[in-house]
């Protein structure tokens, strides 16, 4: 329950930052910062921001395949989380093959994003 709360004040917090913004309180992207080049999770942010107000085409614009592949992930992660939770009982883990999935589409998704931009 306490993860659910803190994901809907984060979400109410976002609703009200607009990370597009210079000069916005929401830090840049590490790794980005670092190196210049985009982690696959780059844009996630602003994609949740333009989710959250219900604009579709700039969530694509910002981060197409956390859109399409991550955040049903993550909704399912969350579900079967919650399941396990509520049956009291404890998550088994995932089978070593769902993380290799994650790990290469995440590297294929970084390459070919710093590739064509």
């Amino acid at each position: 329950m306490a993860t659910a709360v803190a994901a809907a004040a984060a979400a109410t917090a976002l609703y009200f930052t607009n990370p597009t913004n210079p000069g916005s309180w929401l830090p840049r992207c590490p790794f980005n910062f670092l190196t210049g080049l985009d982690c696959p999770a780059c844009g996630s942010t602003r994609m949740v921001y333009a989710l959250l107000h219900g604009d579709l085409s700039a969530a694509w614009h910002y981060n197409p395949v956390m859109l399409t592949a991550g955040l049903p992930f993550l909704a399912w992660l969350w579900l079967r989380w919650f399941r396990a939770d509520r049956k009291g009982a404890r998550t088994t883990p995932l089978p070593p093959r769902v993380g290799q999935v994650v790990i290469a589409v995440g590297l294929t998704w970084a390459i070919t994003r710093n590739l064509i931009a």
